[in-house]
C-alpha cells in the first residue's frame, strides 16, 4: 500500500467509497484499480493503485483532469506561507455569493432570488463559470440560459459594484481582512518567511480586495508587502484577449504552483518547506496537489466538504495558525 492511499484510508472524516469514478472511466477492482474515494462534497475523486494514486479533478465545464496524489509533510526552518484571498485574508465570500444571487436572479428575472444554504460550498473557492454552471443546472435546468448570458451578466454587476467600491460606495462590509490579519503577515516578516497571495479570484475582482483589506490595516501598498501575487487573470470579452483562469483555477494545482515555483523561486524539491493557508475544499485540494502542506481554517466549507482530513492541521484562527507555524516539531518535522 503507498503512503498515499495509507493516508486516505485513515482520513477523518472517512471519504466516501465508490464503485465507479472518473466519469465512467474508473472501476473499483478492475484494470488495477484497488479503491475510488471521494470527500463528501464529490468535486474530486481519488483512484487508488496498489502504487499509486490519481486525484481525478472534475469540471462542469467538461474539462476534468488527472494528477498525481502524494503524502506530504512540514520541513522546517518553514521557507514560504502561500495564503489565500477570499475567506482566508479577506472576508468576502458573501459579497461574492450574493453577485452570484443576483447574476442568478437577473437570469430568472427574479429580484427576489435568493440562494439556499446548501449551494455554499458550490458557489464559494471555484471558478467564477462554475459556480454560474451550478446555479443555471440548478434553478434553470429546462431553461435556453447558458453560460455566456450569465457571464455576461455576472460582469456587469461586478463592475458596477467594484466602482463604487473605488469611489467610496458600495457595500460597506463587503472586504474586511481577516481577524488577525496583520499581526499575522507582520509576524512571518520578521521570520523572515516568504509570502505568497493566491487567488482564483480574476484580477478585476481580486486587486480591489487586497487594496481595501490593506488600506484598512494601513499596510501601505500590497505590491511591496507580497513576496509574489498570482490571481486567475483577465476574463475574456469580446473583442479583448484574456488569460488563462477558468479552466485552470483551484481544485488544480496550478496557482499555487506558479506562486511558489515562478513567483517565489522554490524548487520542487522543497516543496516540504512550503505550507499553504486555505479555507476551501478547492484551495485545500489545489495546495496538496502542488505537492504542499495544507493549513485549513475555519470559517469556510472544509468541513461541509470533507476535506478536513486532508488537511496537516486544522485551526480556527489566523492567530492559531501563527503559533502552529512558529512553533518547533520534533526532528524538525510535522505531518
Amino acid at each position: 500500500m503507498t503512503a498515499g492511499l495509507a493516508e486516505l484510508l485513515h482520513v477523518d472524516p472517512p471519504l466516501l467509497r465508490l464503485e465507479i469514478g472518473g466519469d465512467g472511466r474508473f472501476h473499483a477492482g478492475r484494470e488495477g484499480v484497488d479503491a475510488i474515494l471521494t470527500p463528501a462534497d464529490r468535486r474530486v475523486e481519488f483512484i487508488c493503485y496498489r502504487d499509486k494514486t490519481l486525484c481525478y479533478v472534475k469540471s462542469a465545464l467538461g474539462y476534468p483532469a488527472l494528477y498525481p496524489w502524494a503524502p506530504v509533510c512540514i520541513d522546517r526552518p518553514i521557507k514560504a506561507v502561500l495564503m489565500d484571498l477570499d475567506g482566508t485574508s479577506v472576508r468576502s465570500e458573501r459579497f461574492w455569493m450574493w453577485v452570484i444571487e443576483q447574476t442568478t436572479g437577473r437570469l430568472l428575472g427574479n429580484p427576489r432570488f435568493r440562494l439556499e444554504e446548501e449551494d455554499r460550498p458550490h458557489v464559494s473557492g471555484h471558478s467564477v463559470s462554475e459556480h454560474l454552471q451550478y446555479s443555471i443546472g440548478k434553478y434553470a435546468p429546462d431553461s435556453s440560459l447558458d453560460i455566456e448570458q450569465a457571464r455576461a451578466l455576472y460582469f456587469e454587476i461586478t463592475h458596477r459594484e467594484m466602482e463604487a467600491i473605488a469611489a467610496g460606495g458600495g457595500r460597506p462590509d463587503a472586504f474586511q481582512p481577516a481577524p488577525g490579519l496583520k499581526e499575522f503577515l507582520t509576524g512571518l516578516k520578521d521570520q523572515g518567511i516568504k509570502i505568497g497571495l493566491v487567488t482564483s479570484g480574476l484580477y478585476e475582482k481580486a486587486w480591489p480586495e487586497i487594496l481595501s483589506a490593506f488600506r484598512t490595516m494601513e499596510m501601505g501598498d500590497p505590491r511591496e508587502f507580497y513576496d509574489a501575487i498570482i490571481t486567475a487573470g483577465f476574463p475574456m470579452r469580446p473583442g479583448e484577449p484574456g488569460t488563462l483562469g477558468e479552466l485552470s483555477p483551484k481544485p488544480h494545482p496550478w496557482l499555487y504552483a506558479e506562486t511558489a515555483r515562478v513567483g517565489l523561486g522554490i524548487d520542487y524539491s522543497d516543496r516540504h518547506s512550503v505550507v499553504g493557508i486555505e479555507d476551501s475544499s478547492a484551495g485545500i485540494i489545489s495546495i496538496r496537489l502542488a505537492g504542499f502542506a495544507a493549513i485549513g481554517l475555519q470559517g469556510g466549507n472544509i468541513e461541509p466538504s470533507g476535506t478536513r482530513g486532508l488537511c496537516s492541521h486544522y485551526c480556527a484562527t489566523l492567530s492559531d495558525a501563527a503559533d502552529l507555524l512558529g512553533s518547533s516539531a520534533p526532528n524538525g518535522r510535522s505531518r
